[in-house]
Formats: C-alpha cells, sequence, structure tokens
C-alpha cells in the first residue's frame, strides 16, 4: 500500500481551516487544499512529532507513510512517545510537520532574507494501532514511502519484529500547508545597494546505489531503484 493511493470522489478538495491551521504571519501564503498537502507528505521522508512529556514540550524526527487521510509512524514498543499513545485515553495530542526547503532567497538586506519552502502541519490525537491488518499495511506503507515498491521486494516483518514494533496513527482531519515562492522582496530604498541578490535554487539528488558487500550472487539492481 502507497501513500498516493486515489482519494474517494465523494471527498472534499480542500481541509476546513481552523483556530490552529491559520497562521498568524503571512496567511496568505496558507493553503488547505488536500492534493497539494498530500504531495508535499509524499515527497518527504522525515516528520517532526511533538507531544507533552511530563509538562515538558518534546520534539522527536522520524519516519512516516500515508494511507490516504491516515500518517503512520512507527518504533520500538519501548519509546515514550508509542507507549504514551497506547495508554492514553482518548490518546496521545499531537503536532506532526514536514518541511521542504526548495530555495535560499539572499536580498540585499539581512532583514529580507529568507527561504522559499513547503510545509505541512498536522493537528490531532494520535491513537496506538492494534489490528494486525491495519499494522503490516502501516508497515508496508512505511517502506514504500521511503522507496516506492520496496515492501513488495522485502521480507516482511516477522511475529517477534511485529510484537517488538508499535505504530501509531494520524487522521488528516486539522491540516494546513504554508508555502513561499518567488524572490528578493528588498526595499526600493536598498536597490542601490552593491550586494548580490538572488535565489539559490536547492533540490535532492540520488546517487548511484551502492549493493551490500554479502549480496546474494546473481541479485541485480530492482528497476524500481534504477529509475532514481
Amino acid at each position: 500500500m502507497q501513500g498516493t493511493q486515489q482519494q474517494p470522489t465523494s471527498q472534499p478538495t480542500a481541509y476546513t481551516p481552523t483556530d490552529r491551521t491559520v497562521p498568524t504571519r503571512s496567511p496568505d501564503r496558507a493553503s488547505y487544499d488536500r492534493d497539494l498537502v498530500h504531495a508535499i507528505l509524499d515527497e518527504g521522508y522525515v516528520c517532526h512529532l511533538g507531544f507533552v512529556r511530563d509538562g515538558v514540550p518534546v520534539v522527536l524526527p522520524t519516519l512516516y507513510g500515508r494511507v490516504g487521510e491516515r500518517l503512520y509512524v512507527h518504533g520500538s514498543t519501548g519509546s515514550r512517545p508509542l507507549r504514551m499513545t497506547g495508554r492514553t485515553d482518548p490518546g496521545l495530542p499531537v503536532c506532526l510537520t514536514v518541511t521542504h526547503v526548495d530555495a535560499l532567497i539572499l536580498a540585499r538586506s539581512a532583514f529580507h532574507h529568507s527561504m522559499n519552502y513547503r510545509s505541512v502541519v498536522v493537528h490531532g490525537v494520535a491513537h496506538d494501532v492494534t489490528d494486525p491488518e491495519e499494522k503490516r499495511a502501516a508497515l508496508d506503507a512505511l517502506v514504500d514511502h521511503v522507496v516506492p515498491g520496496r515492501a513488495a521486494d522485502s521480507r516482511p516483518a516477522n511475529k517477534k519484529e511485529l510484537a517488538a514494533t508499535a505504530v501509531i496513527r494520524l487522521d488528516l482531519d486539522e491540516v494546513s500547508a504554508k508555502l513561499r515562492t518567488g524572490g528578493v522582496n528588498d526595499d526600493p530604498e536598498d536597490l542601490s545597494l552593491p550586494h548580490w541578490a538572488g535565489v539559490v535554487p536547492l533540490r535532492k539528488v540520488y546517487d548511484t546505489p551502492v549493493a551490500d558487500a554479502q549480496l546474494a550472487p546473481g541479485t541485480e539492481l530492482p528497476d524500481y531503484l534504477a529509475g532514481l
């Protein structure tokens, strides 16, 4: 199962803004378009999961996967947020974020330096996944999120590994995207200053895969990796 699965046609095209998803700064950059949110999530690898532990905010970087309108995060059954999710009723309040930096914006003034970016913020309550079928599907989604097609080309988790792995889900309900595009926004009086200004684009590049030294004889690079 992959995060890019088609959504039901009856589904609204946008998420409903809430007090928590309307930014106080540059609200014109916010978007609630469902397809845009999905695209930003599907392109990322790492999310930051925020929650409160013993009255103190904690933010953890971790892998994630999307299946329709749900995000899944996995970890050891001994990890603190996953233990808290399992024991908390009705779940663990969290905030999950994903960000892509697309360009550096170098202005003439230090104040107007910026970045072009795409980000998603998800607020909600995370729940422990206990159904075995949903758990396996979530783990497949996590693997395929990193490299589409990989779940079918690897040994699935056995009973011992499943028992040692916890998975939490977070519904995409209270969601917003925020973007910055374009170039430099210097003040008119600074345009004649003798400082270079402009955009430095950034892009993600895959290098040539390096085979494991103990790869079984005759094992070739799969097409889904060669295609990267």
